[in-house]
């Protein structure tokens, strides 16, 4: 076109389609004249060959008596300086010479400059990987999908494993910190999944794992976690301490990852779910479909995995803790009830990710959820993780204690005793909105009713009234019948001659 000058790619493109196409057809190709493509035939050398450097300049220096003088020296000192920083000093030197209109022509010279005079770059080194080789692991916040479980937002983090060759993958979502139990779990299923072990396993330097641990807890975890990987047959390796891109092969994936199930979301239509078991169901969907794209790739490697040990590997923590008389104990700033025959007695716990197991002896006696204390209160017991069924029979003596129990709002099974609770307590004194409550879990508990009596509460609640203790106890208890006379007729002695009589001739004959 007219008064802009031709580019290297339209010479290319023209030069080209001349092999095969007339001269006009050609220009045309390229967004040029006709005669420009008769010039490009006489002098084919592309325009950047041709061009001389220009040796002036076309306006003032904007840096001028600056660069040499003020920027250079400053660069030479601290090389990792930036252009804002330079430009915001200049203009506080020389607020009469420096406007924001040069920050372009500053950053373009201290790029040139740092290319030429500055430090050493590290360099990264691409590496070729074998099938079999190598798995890692790694943590990856999830909070910023909006996840919703049955209304409220799901704060959690995802266990990430992937095969560097194959691509496989793997997820475990974690409600907790970065912990051992989480990774432990997470590299144990992943690897019963491939139905093999990689020979590598890398991680980060799992300082998340470590932190608030003191030296000799510290010590043991990372005995533990070395016993874990040798477990498998694997060498266990760490990149170094700040340095992400050393695992770049599973930190490049968390982003894809995290796209893949945002992208799933938006398909879905919505971030709730009515359950967290529905949210992993559909992470691991998300993940599957993943996994069959890379199928041939997976079964390649599979082939190079060592096979699984016999055995499966202890993924858990170890803790002992005593039961107090309130019938629980706490752990970890969380307060959990157990039955109160336990009282006294000094538990082992097996502490998994996701529950706790405690152990009398070598017997399982209870199987807890896990629970987590909010990080902004650490240090005190906030979380209460309570079964009403551990405490009923006190209470039930007791029903008084109710009022002021210090994990009152963790002690009902569901949301309706909760709301009678509330519209009892409202309006009754507190004495007798505790032995209506009482009555109500003992009721729940002694007839296996719990669900059926939560939904008879919200109907009454939602019709405006108050839980009567006696009419629910006439609807949910059976009723008690008369039991029918029973006559029993004593044989006479007579008859067991007979009988005797009848088994001689039978012996005879």
């Amino acid at each position: 076109m007219p008064g802009r000058h031709i580019t290297d790619q339209q010479v290319r493109l023209y030069m080209n389609a001349r092999l095969t196409r007339p001269q006009t057809t050609s220009a045309a190709m390229a967004g040029i004249s006709v005669a420009t493509g008769r010039r490009i035939e006489r002098d084919p050398r592309p325009p950047s060959a041709c061009k001389e450097a220009r040796q002036y300049r076309t306006r003032v220096d904007p840096l001028e008596g600056l660069w040499d003088t003020v920027v250079v020296p400053m660069l030479e000192a601290a090389p990792g300086l930036r252009p804002v920083t330079v430009l915001g000093e200049l203009d506080r030197r020389y607020p009469d010479r420096v406007t924001r209109a040069i920050r372009r022509t500053l950053e373009r010279r201290m790029r040139a400059w740092k290319a030429l005079h500055g430090p050493d770059k590290e360099v990264i080194f691409p590496q070729t990987h074998s099938p079999g080789r190598m798995g890692l692991s790694d943590f990856t916040d999830m909070g910023k999908l909006g996840v919703r479980i049955a209304g409220v937002s799901l704060e959690h983090r995802l266990y990430h494993f992937a095969l560097v060759y194959s691509g496989f993958e793997h997820g475990e979502v974690v409600l907790g910190g970065e912990s051992y139990t989480a990774l432990a779990t997470g590299l144990s299923r992943a690897l019963a999944i491939l139905g093999g072990a990689p020979h590598e396993h890398r991680s980060d330097s799992l300082s998340a794992a470590f932190r608030n641990l003191c030296a000799d807890d510290a010590q043991d975890l990372t005995r533990r976690f070395a016993g874990l990987v040798a477990h498998y047959g694997m060498v266990a390796t760490r990149n170094n301490r700040g340095v992400a891109h050393e695992n770049g092969a599973i930190e490049s994936r968390h982003g894809h990852l995290k796209n893949r199930i945002a992208q799933a979301l938006l398909l879905r239509g919505s971030a709730d779910f009515a359950s967290l078991d529905d949210y992993r169901a559909f992470v691991g969907g998300v993940i599957a479909d993943h996994n069959r794209r890379h199928a041939a790739a997976i079964d390649i490697e599979r082939a190079h995995l060592r096979p699984l040990p016999p055995a499966s590997p202890a993924t858990w923590d170890e803790a002992s803790v005593r039961v107090t008389s309130s019938s629980g104990f706490s752990f970890r700033h969380v307060f959990y009830t157990v039955p109160s025959r336990l009282i006294g007695h000094r538990l082992h716990l097996r502490v998994h990710d996701e529950h706790i197991e405690g152990y009398l002896g070598a017997a399982l006696v209870v199987t807890l959820a896990r629970g987590r204390a909010p990080a902004k209160t650490a240090g005190r017991t906030t979380t209460h993780v309570v079964d009403y069924r551990h405490v009923i029979g006190s209470l039930r003596a007791k029903p008084g204690a109710l009022a002021g129990l210090s994990y009152r709002d963790a002690l009902w099974p569901r949301p309706a005793y909760r709301r009678a609770w509330e519209a009892l307590s409202a309006v009754r004194p507190a004495r007798d909105a505790s032995r209506t409550m009482v009555g109500l879990l003992a009721l729940a508990h002694d007839q296996g009713v719990e669900a059926d009596l939560a939904d008879a509460l919200d109907a009454v609640l939602d019709a405006r009234g108050l839980p009567d203790l006696a009419d629910l106890r006439a609807r949910f208890m059976p009723a008690s019948g008369t039991v029918p006379p029973v006559h029993i007729e004593m044989p006479g002695v007579g008859s067991y001659d007979q009988l005797l009589t009848a088994a001689d001739m039978e012996m005879a004959a």
